[in-house]
């Protein structure tokens, strides 16, 4: 999965896998986590969100979507 870079004070980079509706997010503190069933809408609108983690916390962490640590 492509990661692209992205301006927040607590992720380093996220990426998307469309075809299996996998969001990828990479924090500072080196740790991966993968989302599971996330729709595109949602990719969307984080990489448009002023603040990642704040959307990330409302949209996209547990309860909202599994998550499971591959790094």
């Amino acid at each position: 999965m492509e990661m692209i870079p992205v301006q927040s004070s607590n992720h380093v980079a996220a990426g998307y896998n469309e075809e299996q509706a996998v969001l990828r997010i990479e924090f500072k503190n080196g740790n991966i986590y993968e989302y599971y069933d996330v729709p595109q809408y949602i990719w969307d609108e984080y990489l448009a969100a002023d603040s990642k983690g704040s959307y990330a916390h409302k949209n996209i962490y547990p309860p909202n979507f599994t998550q499971q640590r591959i790094a």
